[in-house]
Parts: structure tokens; sequence; C-alpha cells
């Protein structure tokens, strides 16, 4: 086993932790010394003073969402080397892509059954105008509705 093939790993091991712990020194040694006033934590939104602290939590949903994205994400990154070589995998390749796929799926029914893409509660419309004409709308205008008709 050749030592040197592994030397350009280490290098960009190394330079990842040098980066990573110059990061923290420098925002150690660059960060404002003093504790930020009342106004500067508040929550900000289009100029808008919140009247209601926000949810700390997130809905288990949002969990579910991520979990989501995270398996079809693993799917992908087994997908293209399978497609690299799958004439030289055969027919056990292609067993082992299906049982794959088919548990993926799987995972992804059993998340749609927890409530994963159910977002709230049921939302009903209900009827608030009736259905529109053009006399309906020359009367919403502000139009005399006798001369609508």
């Amino acid at each position: 086993m050749d030592v040197d093939q592994y030397l350009p790993i280490l290098g960009l091991l190394v330079l990842g932790v040098l980066f990573a712990s110059g990061s923290l020194v420098a925002s150690a040694l660059l960060a404002p010394r003093k504790r930020p006033t009342d106004a500067k934590l508040a929550p900000y939104e289009c100029g808008i003073v919140p009247e209601i602290e926000p949810p700390q939590r997130f809905p288990v949903r949002f969990y579910l969402v991520a979990m989501i994205f995270v398996i079809f994400d693993i799917e992908v990154v087994f997908m293209y080397p399978f497609a690299v070589v799958f004439r030289q995998l055969g027919t056990f390749g292609l067993i082992e892509i299906l049982a794959f796929s088919v548990t993926v799926f799987a995972a992804l029914l059993f998340l749609v059954s927890e409530g994963a893409l159910t977002w709230g509660p049921a939302q009903h419309l209900t009827r608030g105008m009736p259905s529109r004409t053009s006399s309906s709308t020359i009367v919403r205008i502000g139009a005399d509705p006798e001369r609508a008709a």
C-alpha cells in the first residue's frame, strides 16, 4: 500500500482543521465585547414590533419533511454509482437497487401516513359571496343596482 496516495487527503484534513480553528479564533478576537441591548435582541420584521413571542419549537412535521429530503438525497447519492456500473452488476445489482428503492419508498409512505405533508388543520372553504356576474360586479363597485340589471 502506497502511503503517498493519502497525502493530499491528509493535507485537506489539516487545512480544514486550520480553517475551522482559525475562524473560531478570529470570531473570538473580533466579536464585540459588550452585551447587545434589548432593542437589538428583539425580533424585527417589516418594521412591525411583534405583539407576541415567537414559538420556541418547530412542529414535528418540519422534521418529517427534513427526513424525506435526507432519504431521497441518500437515494440519489446511491443511484449515481449504480447508473455508472449497472451493466457490470447484472441481475444482482438490479435486485439490490430495487430492494433499496422499495425500502426508500416504504419510508416515504410511512412519513406521509404520519402526516409529514399535512400542514395545519384541514381547511374548509366557505362560500362568502354568490357567484360573480357582470351585474354583481357592478353592484360591488358601487353603481346603482337597478341600472345594472
